[in-house]
């Protein structure tokens, strides 16, 4: 029997020191890993200051199913000339993304998201997909790659999308690669779909 628990020892056994959440079967590996780690120890202090929360966690709500990108696109459809086909364009791009990405691309994954420990200080839905990649991130920089296109305020969309994106590390409801790869994968769609639908 000992020879069989040195081999598989029991489930409740402590971990090594130096273990962590961070190292079981990552997408990235090694290089993943560290990047997770980094940026979860370096933002943990920034989850007690209220401003950020709050900030964050609207950021982070609004993010959900697209809502805000859907809102700045009528938004600018409304007030930018013959701005309806920009419109039109962003909210078939996200439907193509969120299939794209929390569709095929997550169901090649299995990864589970941060642990929350600590109740949280505002009430977030809990996805019950894979954490890799982030689809608010994904959405975020696709959404902003097009309204940014034409417009005399680039770096109002493509910031938004980066607050969008980084709540969801402050939430833990992502881990900082899921994010990264998330963003990525964002900006290559919204570079495809303005190659091909383009309104120049």
């Amino acid at each position: 029997m000992a020879e069989i628990h040195q081999i598989f020892p029991a489930a409740d056994e402590e971990r090594p020191e130096g273990s962590n959440d961070f190292s079981s079967n990552h997408p990235l590996g090694p290089i993943g890993e560290k990047i997770d780690e980094t940026v979860e120890h370096a933002w943990e202090p920034l989850r007690d200051n209220p401003v950020l929360n709050r900030l964050f966690y609207t950021a982070s709500e609004l993010g959900d199913f697209s809502l805000i990108w859907h809102i700045l696109g009528l938004t600018q459809g409304l007030t930018r000339r013959k701005g309806q086909r920009d419109a039109i364009r962003l909210a078939l791009a996200l439907g193509v993304e969120s299939a794209l990405v929390n569709g095929a691309i997550k169901s090649m994954f299995s990864r589970e998201r941060p642990t929350q420990e600590e109740q949280r200080p505002h009430n977030l839905r809990q996805p019950l997909t894979s954490s890799f990649p982030s689809g608010h991130a994904s959405a975020a920089f696709m959404a902003a790659s097009l309204l940014s296109e034409r417009s005399k305020v680039k770096p109002l969309w493509f910031g938004a999308a980066l607050v969008v994106s980084l709540s969801r590390i402050h939430v833990k409801i992502h881990h900082a690669s899921d994010v990264i790869v998330g963003a990525g994968i964002g900006l290559t769609l919204g570079k495809v779909i303005r190659k091909l639908v383009s309104f120049r």
